[in-house]
């Protein structure tokens, strides 16, 4: 005790110079570890920053933004869709979509098949006896599954509008029009396989292709007009396939060969192959020269005659998905 009481400054300095290093060591552990987890952050982040430059493509440089230029290529792109929507207007559903009830769709189904009927009659095209346009199972139903009521009022809207792309090309016979199963209506004992198609709507996350299958008889001009009508509609058809041969025939392809040669405006031209003919011989009659000496009648003479075809097309109706 003596030896503290005459050292008590040194004593007392001791103590402080102790505590002064305790507090220095505990400063110098709490900074290490800070500098420890904020040297693992920063190599994350460079390791992050050099996994994004090896990338192709990469978010660029002090030269070229790609960041930039990406989200300037997205908003070129979203402008691009908004100007396509023209394109892909909804088929309004008959009866309206949120009000379709047995009662209200039952009378809209009899409605708009006697208005396909009329219009069909005013445009001279003529329609399979009592033809129900693939609606001849619902037709005569006075109950019908509620799951099914949306999808076939969907249905009878798009099958109006392609009847109608029709009649306005002023074709001559609608043999029928077939759409995919979409209720447990369509299952029932009065369906008719003729009015499906055993497929079934594509959806994806832009939008739902509905197939269809049309079957109808016209000479080319009208063709010509159906194929415009689709491309021209602002609902966004597209024909997937069409088969077309003289109305006639029975299974066999346009101008393809038969027997005995190949068929020339429905007429077959008879004759081996490599064996010469007789000029004239084996074509149609329009085409073969008079004798000599036959007066010609007066007038341009024809060359091909316009026949009958029968067309099947397969017709994807592309809608958008709705918006949320």
């Amino acid at each position: 005790m003596a030896w503290i009481k005459r050292n008590l400054f040194f004593v007392i300095g001791g103590v402080i110079a102790l505590g002064l290093l305790g507090a220095a060591g505990y400063y110098i552990y709490t900074s290490w570890d800070k500098n420890t987890k904020s040297s693992d952050s920063l190599r994350e982040v460079v390791d992050n920053l050099k996994t994004l430059v090896d990338q192709k493509p990469s978010p660029g440089n002090g030269n070229v933004d790609n960041i930039k230029i990406a989200q300037e290529q997205d908003h070129v792109v979203k402008q691009w869709v908004a100007s396509a929507a023209a394109y892909f207007q909804p088929i309004p559903s008959i009866p309206a979509a949120g009000s379709v009830s047995v009662a209200n769709f039952s009378g809209a189904l009899q409605n708009t098949l006697k208005q396909l009927h009329t219009e069909a009659d005013a445009a001279g095209i003529t329609l399979p006896a009592k033809y129900d346009f693939s609606f001849a199972s619902e037709k005569d139903r006075l109950t019908f599954a509620s799951a099914g009521l949306e999808p076939l009022a969907a249905q009878l809207g798009e099958v109006k509008s392609i009847c109608e792309l029709l009649f306005a090309a002023r074709i001559n016979t609608l043999d029928g029009i077939q759409r995919v199963r979409m209720s447990d209506d369509d299952q029932g004992a009065n369906a008719s396989q003729s009015d499906y198609i055993e497929e079934r709507p594509i959806t994806n996350d832009l939008a739902i292709i509905t197939p269809y299958v049309i079957t109808f008889r016209c000479f080319t001009p009208e063709l010509s007009g159906v194929i415009g009508g689709f491309a021209k509609a602002p609902n966004n058809f597209i024909i997937k396939t069409i088969n077309v041969q003289p109305a006639g025939a029975a299974g066999a392809a346009p101008m393809a060969g038969g027997p005995g040669g190949p068929v020339f405006n429905g007429e077959i031209m008879a004759g081996m192959p490599g064996m010469p003919r007789p000029p004239g011989e084996g074509m149609p009659p329009s085409m073969q020269q008079p004798p000599p000496g036959t007066p010609g009648r007066g007038g341009a003479q024809p060359i091909l005659k316009e026949q009958l075809l029968r067309v099947t097309a397969e017709v994807e109706l592309v809608k958008l998905v709705p918006k949320n």
